[in-house]
């Protein structure tokens, strides 16, 4: 039978209802009915014919006998259901069936409720407007759906872009070196975790490891300005204490109340063999020997954004190390890993896969296979960042660019600077970043900015800790001298009147690139120059290695006076 479609309707917005039958006089009569309710009305004799109606006019609310010859409407709401998709689309079966499980079948086929025979115009008009409410809820619960959908993509998207942005940004530094081995899982596209590494003038390196409070795009807001600041005062030779007193400073004045960062800084000197960290709340480090012991790394301090800079201490704890040495740092989300039974990895599980190693990678891949095994496919609670860190011999260079070669020879290449440090200055300001600011002025120097800088943080080591505060490196040829040392120079540093520690610079042109003279004097009492001389550098207070790295980088090493006045010669050549 062809469909039929009444016009004359006295609702301005009828609903299209499919009525399916068999039965000629049933099918009438509720045509009938719901016209009258004041809506369109679709017939369909079969079930084979119902689902060609529903495919042809897309009916809101389909009406459906069980029983009917070619296709029953069982199968036909089934396929109904399917051409809708995601759209509600309510099937009522017309039904004079009792049993449950004839009605049980009905429901599993697809159907949403029941019409008995006969019919009852309240009924059929009550359950019409009933599911008609329930058709609008769902189809504005999809558009609102949609919206969100769409918008969330977008939002996506700009993160991405974001977050490729703050890679270029965060991620310049040195991570890629071979002795550095890290992990970083984030919850979302952005972390609240932050990794930084960055070489150092002198050629170590400094890491930062960063856990905000939260994750996602809000615990990173200060990512950022953390990572311009690291990047540009280690690039510029400031140490580990100038550059967390700046980072706190920054994060008091933008984090909101209640946020701020756990974190880890990291000042690695391979020449000397020494680590000095800072450690604000995140979980304790770990210091691991060859042979499987460990030294403890544990936090000191509040986290960076939580203390005013009168009440903020930058005390670190100074770790003597070998070639071979590792260090492993991690934040919260590592111990705190989960596995299915709720049980969190912790620090015990953490120490249990440590062991003998032979580096920085089979500290890694065993600290990998161990929480991977404890988790399983169990996701991550939180933003997980791991970081070992292997000691090695000599130092960490940046590469050579070809525009700095071509460039060597411009900027100033004959000049001479003075420049002086007194009184309580000693103690509270480091001159070195200013120092190799004025040297790499002459861009043939940039190149050889590691040289540099051991130079004149050596010689202004020298002046200071063995001129002016008179400590005697042979301290250092034990743990506890090692700890007495620093312990020392921390106290005389408190009394400082009256001392005084000078640097003169002079440069010159020459054939193959340029020669500087560093001068160093200082105000202390000095040595016995010729001793110092005779006895092979081995018995004067300056017995470390900081006059060995000196005279092993320049031309000729002077002393003037009671060896409190030194004059190095550093040639450089282009590369």
């Amino acid at each position: 039978m062809d469909a039929v479609m009444d016009q004359d309707l006295p609702e301005k917005h009828p609903l299209r209802i499919l009525i399916a039958d068999d039965n000629d006089v049933d099918r009438l009569i509720l045509k009938s009915l719901v016209r009258r309710l004041g809506h369109r009305v679709y017939q369909a004799v079969s079930g084979a014919e119902a689902v060609d109606r529903y495919r042809q006019h897309r009916p809101d609310i389909v009406l459906l006998d069980v029983m009917m010859p070619v296709m029953d409407g069982l199968e036909a709401a089934r396929q109904i259901k399917a051409l809708a998709g995601e759209q509600m689309v309510p099937v009522i079966f017309l039904t004079s069936l009792s049993e449950a499980d004839a009605l049980a079948r009905c429901l599993e086929a697809g159907g949403d409720d029941f019409l008995p025979k006969p019919y009852n115009r309240v009924i059929i008009e009550a359950k019409i407007k009933a599911f008609n409410r329930m058709r609008q809820m769902h189809e504005t619960l999809s558009r609102q759906r949609d919206v969100i959908h769409a918008h969330n993509q977008q939002l996506l998207a700009e993160q991405r872009l974001a977050r490729k942005v703050f890679d270029n940004i965060a991620h310049t530094g040195c991570l890629d070196a071979p002795h550095i081995m890290y992990r970083a899982s984030p919850l979302s596209v952005f972390s609240g975790d932050l990794l930084l590494a960055c070489p150092r003038p002198s050629g170590g390196l400094h890491i930062f490891i960063g856990d905000f409070t939260g994750y996602g795009l809000p615990a990173a807001v200060g990512a950022l300005p953390i990572a311009e600041m690291f990047y540009g005062m280690t690039s510029k030779g400031f140490d580990l204490g100038e550059i967390l007193r700046e980072i706190n400073q920054k994060l008091n004045r933008i984090l909101p109340t209640g946020m701020f960062c756990c974190a880890c800084l990291v000042q690695a000197n391979f020449h000397q063999g020494e680590l000095r960290i800072w450690n604000g709340g995140l979980p304790d480090g770990y210091l691991l020997r060859p042979n499987g012991e460990f030294q403890l790394v544990r936090s000191a301090h509040l986290p960076l954004g939580v203390l005013d800079a009168d009440r903020f201490s930058t005390d670190v704890v100074i770790i003597k190390t070998d070639p071979g040495d590792v260090l492993l740092m991690a934040t919260d989300g590592v111990v705190e890993a989960t596995n299915r039974d709720g049980e969190m990895y912790g620090e015990a599980r953490l120490q249990a896969a440590l062991g003998p190693h032979t580096g920085a990678a089979a500290v890694f891949e065993a600290l990998q296979e161990g929480l991977q095994a404890f988790t399983g496919d169990q996701q991550m609670q939180d933003d997980a960042t791991l970081v070992v860190l292997e000691m090695v011999s000599g130092s960490l260079l940046p590469a050579v660019s070809a525009q700095l070669v071509l460039e060597a020879r411009n900027g100033p290449m004959h000049w001479e600077s003075s420049y002086k440090i007194e009184g309580p200055t000693l103690s509270s300001f480091n001159p070195l970043p200013l120092l190799l600011h004025i040297c790499l002025e002459v861009p043939g120097l940039r190149h050889r900015s590691s040289d540099v800088y051991t130079l004149l943080s050596e010689l202004y080591a020298n002046a200071l800790e063995h001129g002016v505060l008179e400590l005697s490196s042979a301290w250092k040829n034990s743990p506890e001298g090692f700890s007495r040392y620093y312990a020392e120079r921390e106290r005389r540093l408190k009394n400082i009147h009256g001392h005084f520690i000078r640097f003169h610079f002079r440069h010159t042109a020459t054939d193959t690139g340029g020669k500087l003279v560093i001068a160093c004097e200082d105000s202390g009492k000095g040595f016995d120059v010729q001793q110092y001389l005779n006895n092979g550098h081995g018995r004067t207070p300056y017995a470390g290695r900081g006059l060995a790295l000196i005279q092993g980088l320049s031309e000729s090493v002077r002393f003037h006076a009671q060896g409190n006045h030194i004059e190095v010669v550093y040639h450089w050549r282009l590369p």
